[in-house]
């Protein structure tokens, strides 16, 4: 599964960019979303990638995910980890699992990279595309 995590505010954004990320479902700022692998998905995200940070995720960082941020879509009822991790791997879709898509998150302990949130994940910064390391960053996060 793929993570975007929103990192920039919606101040002076083009119009364009903020419909991508009221798509994701990201509306404030250090809200996670998690998306299947498929083209649309990677697409979406890839045309947001000046405000969000993205990449896979593991197994081990979405199952802490779940158990520590995980809210259910029926008020009151308790989530079962197991059971959503199991739903998830056969390939469902977290509101098909019983939790809702959106994770909100603590900014990171320590901060963001070296050259802070308006500089690309390959020259320094926190942006775009980490592959793997968006599990570093979530683990902050939480």
């Amino acid at each position: 599964m793929y993570a975007a995590i929103r990192i920039r505010g919606t101040v002076n954004v083009i119009p364009k960019m903020k419909k991508a990320l009221d798509m994701l479902g990201l509306k404030r700022i250090n809200n996670l979303t998690l998306w299947k692998e498929d083209r649309q998905a990677l697409m979406m995200i890839t045309e947001s990638k000046d405000y969000v940070a993205f990449g896979k995720v593991s197994d081990e960082v979405l199952k802490e995910l779940i158990e520590k941020r995980a809210r259910p879509i029926v008020p009151g009822a308790k989530v079962d980890t197991k059971k959503v991790l199991a739903e998830l791997a056969k390939g469902k879709t977290p509101k098909q699992a019983g939790i809702k898509n959106l994770f909100t998150l603590s900014p990171p302990r320590g901060g963001f990279e070296r050259k802070g949130v308006k500089v690309p994940f390959s020259t320094g910064g926190a942006l775009g595309n980490r592959r793997e390391k968006i599990n570093d960053l979530i683990k902050k996060m939480l």
